[in-house]
């Protein structure tokens, strides 16, 4: 009896927890959504230029679903430089030399695959092949590490600083704080920078250790890569001190995870975006770890300096900006200043 007595108190205590429940029904109805798209999307067709190229040739990787179209070399480089295409295929002397990115091997070997399935050269002959800025056998590690680094970066400052602050909240520091003259905004910029200590040395480590010690290719200057780490982990900061004002407790603040962490990992980078509806492709634009993974992966596996990764990182400051007057307005829950 005491038993079916302490397992109604807790039923009427989760039903009482409204934030709970809904986040119990909603987040894992929201991930296999995201899945579905994901997995349930068109197949990738790679985009191929070919100079030279004979007609028949042409024909059988169209045959095999590729987008293909024939361009002067000049014009072929320019939209290889652009990002625009997956490979130049230039016929020389009749046979096909193939320039790849190489920065994802899922597509390299999508394009290689189409080659070889055209027979030109015939099966078994080595293929002449250029990698632009990755390598043959690239590992999926090195492919996805930037990738990675973004992410975890992202996600444990959020846990961190999220919870950090919560505590404040409940050993009532927050709330003898809020009992002086001291304004909103002056709150969240000290927590900001404190914070921000920790965070700068976390995001140096973890870049430093990833490719130094896990050999995690890097093409580029270290230093950006610090910037565009520091940017992200500022990001998770401001965002996870923002929703610790919505939680009560350490869980409350876990249950934000599968709403605001995960939906993110599906425009990152990991699964290929050019397959999702466009519409899901316009959302995943409105995501930080979009902006921190393209930043990453073009100074690490393609070597682009500044002028190519700016936009990502004012990008990341407007997130962090925003973040942190939407957490000076949600203190006013607390107190009206």
């Amino acid at each position: 009896m005491r038993t079916i007595s302490l397992a109604i108190r807790i039923i009427r205590q989760i039903l009482h927890d409204k934030r709970t429940l809904a986040l119990v029904i909603i987040a894992p109805i929201l991930v296999l959504t995201l899945l579905s798209f994901v997995f349930n999307g068109e197949s990738y067709h790679p985009k191929v230029a070919v100079v030279n190229g004979p007609i028949n040739f042409i024909e059988k990787l169209e045959d095999n679903n590729a987008i293909v179209a024939r361009y002067t070399e000049a014009d072929a480089e320019q939209l290889f430089k652009d990002l625009k295409i997956d490979a130049i295929i230039n016929f020389v002397n009749g046979a096909p030399k193939i320039k790849l990115d190489g920065s994802n091997t899922s597509k390299s070997q999508a394009v290689l695959m189409l080659v070889k399935n055209a027979s030109l050269p015939p099966i078994g002959t080595e293929l002449d092949v250029t990698y632009t800025y990755g390598y043959k056998n690239m590992s999926g590690f090195n492919n996805f590490g930037p990738i990675l680094i973004g992410f975890f970066v992202f996600f444990f400052v959020f846990l961190i600083a999220g919870i950090s602050f919560l505590r404040e909240r409940s050993f009532g520091t927050l709330e003898r704080l809020l009992a002086t003259p001291i304004r909103r905004h002056e709150i969240v910029f000290g927590y900001s920078i404190g914070f921000g200590v920790l965070t700068i040395f976390q995001s140096a480590l973890i870049a430093w250790y990833s490719i130094n010690g896990l050999n995690i290719m890097l093409v580029g200057s270290f230093w950006l890569v610090l910037v565009v780490t520091l940017a992200t982990a500022l990001v998770a900061l401001t965002l996870g001190t923002a929703m610790s004002s919505f939680a009560d407790n350490e869980l409350q603040m876990m249950q934000f995870i599968p709403i605001v962490i995960v939906p993110q990992i599906f425009f990152s980078g990991l699964f290929d975006l050019s397959t999702m509806p466009p519409w899901l492709q316009a959302v995943g634009r409105f995501t930080p770890l979009y902006y921190s993974a393209d930043g990453l992966t073009q100074v690490m596996l393609r070597g682009k300096g500044w002028d190519y990764i700016y936009k990502d990182v004012l990008i990341l400051i407007g997130f962090c900006v925003l973040f942190m007057i939407f957490n000076i307005l949600a203190l006013k829950k607390y107190r009206r200043i």
